[in-house]
């Protein structure tokens, strides 16, 4: 899997960047995000909002998967940042 687009967002919000990812097989899922929480920057699933009010992820990703992605999206977001200033 690869990041497909990264556009980093610069509103005053823990909202750092919006992605999509490619798959190996080439299907592109969009709709990601880079937020900043308590323990650091971390990746967010595509969600929807539920009836309840509550936000409920559209892809569900198994852990180790997650794990990989996390890095993939902190190394594109680091390069992007870098080559910004």
């Amino acid at each position: 899997m690869k990041i497909y687009r990264m556009n980093p967002y610069e509103g005053n919000t823990k909202t750092k960047a919006f992605f999509d990812l490619e798959t190996q097989e080439g299907i592109i899922i969009k709709g990601f995000t880079l937020v900043e929480g308590s323990n650091g920057l971390f990746v967010s699933a595509p969600s929807e909002k539920g009836k309840d009010d509550k936000y409920y992820d559209k892809v569900i990703i198994p852990s180790e998967l997650k794990k990989e992605l996390n890095e993939l999206a902190l190394t594109k977001y680091d390069e992007l940042q870098t080559h910004h200033v």
